[in-house]
């Protein structure tokens, strides 16, 4: 939640566009306009966690925890999603303000395993959480999406994005959320990540729109708290879920290349471009085998 909450701040104010030239002299200003947006965004993010995150939670000795089979992974792919676009903004504004590429891989695109790093220290000293390596492997792999593709193509052709739709399951299970926005953080049911990946660079067919990507994804469901569901509620019993993955193939579009020049739009299709655009989607999952989804998202 906290990693989101910083990405949100970061990639709303200096997300930049691929397939772009970049000024060949530093701009100092610019430079330091993303260096207060970053502190702030790392000091918000840290303050959130001392003082309201973990406001009623004991403090304990610094410790480990396993979580890397909770959720069906879910989390996983939302660590490593934040830290791509934690990543992938920071990389492309240090670019856009002309700064080398080299210099900017270094600092930008590791931003999202230094972004990610102090909330993993923060859980390691809490009661009922701790330090997860798990965790800080899907943060190192998020950002290493962002670098390696930098590093050899010069773009991203493949981009993780996100999509959410609620889930029946917090109407009868409030741990996962009384409200829609406590869902859209807690309840992992509506979560799916996936990897999109641009048709006409991947295939060299230039019939393909500059726009079209194909995308792969992955949901879980039937969630109902990390490892396994409880069969009963304050006394109540719970209906009986199966826990289960749900693999995805689907369309979608590259916003950044699209071109636009109206900077309002072009802020627009930054923001547009960190999510899946709703398309039909051939799904697959063990207890219905492969389904057409009409509309998913």
């Amino acid at each position: 939640m906290i990693g989101l909450l910083s990405l949100l701040l970061c990639q709303s104010t200096f997300a930049q566009f691929s397939n772009q030239t970049y000024p060949e002299s530093v701009n100092r200003k610019a430079i330091k306009r993303i260096a207060v947006t970053e502190a702030t965004a790392y000091v918000s993010g840290l303050s959130f966690l001392y003082f309201i995150w973990y406001k009623d939670t004991e403090r304990v000795p610094f410790h480990f925890y396993d979580d890397s089979k909770g959720y069906l992974q879910i989390d996983k792919f939302g660590h490593a999603y934040t830290a791509y676009q934690q990543s992938y903004a920071s990389y492309y504004a240090l670019r856009k303000a002309g700064v080398s590429k080299r210099k900017a891989l270094l600092y930008g695109g590791t931003l999202g395993i230094i972004f990610q790093t102090p909330i993993e220290i923060f859980d390691g000293l809490y009661e009922g959480w701790g330090f997860s390596w798990s965790d800080m492997l899907a943060n190192t792999l998020g950002s290493a999406l962002v670098i390696s593709q930098e590093a050899l193509f010069d773009e991203q052709v493949v981009l993780m994005k996100f999509s959410y739709a609620s889930s029946p399951y917090a109407a009868y299970y409030p741990p996962l959320g009384e409200t829609p926005l406590e869902q859209f953080f807690y309840d992992y049911n509506g979560h799916t990540y996936w990897l999109s990946g641009n048709i006409k660079k991947m295939s060299g067919l230039a019939i393909f729109p500059d726009w079209l990507n194909i995308a792969i994804g992955y949901s879980g469901n039937g969630m109902l708290k990390e490892f396994e569901n409880p069969t009963t509620y304050q006394g109540n019993p719970l209906p009986v879920t199966n826990r289960h993955r749900q693999f995805l193939l689907s369309l979608d579009v590259d916003f950044t290349r699209i071109p636009v020049q109206k900077r309002w739009l072009k802020a627009l299709f930054r923001a547009a471009n960190m999510v899946k655009v709703p398309f039909p989607a051939l799904e697959y999952n063990k207890i219905e085998g492969f389904k057409m989804r009409p509309f998913y998202f």
